[in-house]
């Protein structure tokens, strides 16, 4: 299927900021799975692309002159494909990589307790979609429980969260258990919301066997044609679509929308 995105990210400062650097990772690549027909990247100064140690597409956006709000547009069309998961092919990096707890998904004795259910099938992909549903069936789908800086102990503690909370502390279990798993950032398609929807999303990819499979857990499945992929790394903050830091402005408002529609 073809899919529409238009994600604006709006920043409005009660002073202006005298240096802001933003890390972009707006821009999504073509794989067998999913083939981006057109995109465009509008932001208020040219910014220095390269790829990151995870081979994401990363833009690199400095702004050295005073400014009250800074706006980011990323926008285009994706051809996806209804094949579940990425071929398998040889991994950029060793799966070993994503053994290595991080801040962000570190598992605390509740998440240990919890996760030891599944360790008996957790070299399977069956037990490790248990593993999904249960890490959902734990954690609710509640919106304002938990803030973009929570971690998976606090998310689990809470026993609610959304999707970046059910990626964490699967991500967290899995890595417990010995699971090589990667957060993935990106969008989906919902049909029932048209194209009304802010769609950003997160899920996660686990090591089985010998290639990576896809976990979406807020929505107890995998990724399939209604999800296109932006970045992956170990957590959030390093698959971030938007990430920065800044000198200055004061009190920062933050306003974001990802629309995504059908072609």
């Amino acid at each position: 299927m073809r899919i529409s995105i238009d994600h604006v990210t709006h920043y409005r400062y009660e002073r202006p900021v005298r240096y802001s650097t933003q890390y972009l990772r707006l821009v999504p690549q073509s794989s067998p799975r999913q083939r981006v027909l057109e995109w465009r990247l509008i932001t208020p100064a040219s910014p220095l692309q390269l790829r990151d140690g995870y081979g994401n597409t990363l833009h690199v956006l400095t702004i050295d002159v005073p400014v009250s709000e800074i706006v980011i547009q990323s926008s285009g069309v994706v051809e996806t494909s209804s094949v579940i998961d990425e071929p398998n092919e040889e991994p950029r990096l060793s799966p070993l990589l994503f053994l290595r707890p991080t801040a962000l998904t570190r598992a605390d004795d509740a998440m240990i307790e919890f996760a030891e259910h599944y360790r008996r099938r957790s070299g399977m992909l069956s037990g490790l979609r248990d593993l999904a549903s249960g890490v959902l069936a734990q954690l609710p789908f509640q919106p304002g429980v938990t803030a973009v800086q929570s971690t998976a102990a606090e998310a689990f503690e809470h026993a609610n969260g959304v999707c970046q909370d059910h990626a964490h502390v699967f991500i967290g279990c899995c890595r417990y258990l010995g699971v090589p798993a990667r957060y993935v950032s990106g969008y989906i398609y919902s049909a029932g919301h048209a194209e009304s929807a802010v769609a950003s999303h997160a899920w996660v990819e686990a090591w089985v066997v010998d290639r990576w499979r896809s976990f979406d857990i807020t929505n107890d499945r995998p990724a399939g044609d209604h999800h296109i992929r932006l970045a992956i790394g170990a957590d959030y903050l390093e698959a971030s679509p938007v990430r920065g830091v800044r000198s200055g402005g004061g009190e920062e408002h933050l306003t974001a929308t990802a629309l995504v529609g059908s072609q």
